[in-house]
């Protein structure tokens, strides 16, 4: 097991296919916001930004080491997140409501948010009692190339989604019901 012969290797290896999954995630919601011209909605959005507040707490452990504090920043952006997406799926519970956006796979992204945060929540929890604290000299170790391929595609997804978001809402509050940038000009005719 990854754990018994080297569990610092182990952590950071899982730690680090968790922050992929999150940056994963995060470039679906962008790919298919540019691909099928869907703006993500204020709800969405706060969806987004719980994932990447997950996400920074799998990137700590990466870089400094596992600590209980990182699960925990991932456990309650992750418990923010099932917030925004459980309130998103239950004002779309109502028969005949098509719900926010295209599905993928036979439900709405907000749907398939909410497993994922729960999936965090199990990961972060299970890390806990796995994790033993290493963390106190990793500062002195070298992240693998894989590790800072992985830190540097969630830095460019979280800049993607909050310089979409800048373009979508400008600096003021997002409208309900997207359905144009406010900063990028419009293509409908005049």
């Amino acid at each position: 097991m990854m754990f018994s012969r080297n569990p610092a290797r182990g952590s950071r290896v899982l730690n680090g296919l968790a922050l992929l999954g999150v940056t994963g995630i995060l470039g679906m919601a962008f790919a298919w916001q540019i691909l099928y011209d869907e703006l993500p909605c204020p709800l969405c959005l706060l969806q987004r930004v719980a994932l990447i507040l997950a996400g920074v707490g799998f990137l700590l452990n990466l870089r400094l080491g596992p600590s209980p504090m990182h699960y925990a920043m991932s456990i309650a952006a992750s418990l923010g997140g099932m917030v925004a997406s459980g309130r998103q799926i239950l004002l779309h519970m109502a028969p005949g409501d098509p719900g926010y956006g295209s599905p993928f796979l036979g439900m709405h992204f907000y749907t398939w948010a909410f497993i994922a945060f729960a999936a965090i929540i199990v990961f972060s929890i299970l890390m806990q009692t796995a994790d033993r604290k290493w963390g106190d000299s990793m500062l002195k170790k070298p992240v693998p190339v894989v590790g800072v391929v992985v830190m540097a595609l969630f830095f460019i997804m979280t800049l993607a989604n909050v310089g979409s978001t800048t373009l979508e809402c400008g600096f003021g509050p997002c409208p309900d019901d997207p359905t144009t940038y406010l900063w990028l000009p419009s293509s409908a005719a005049p």
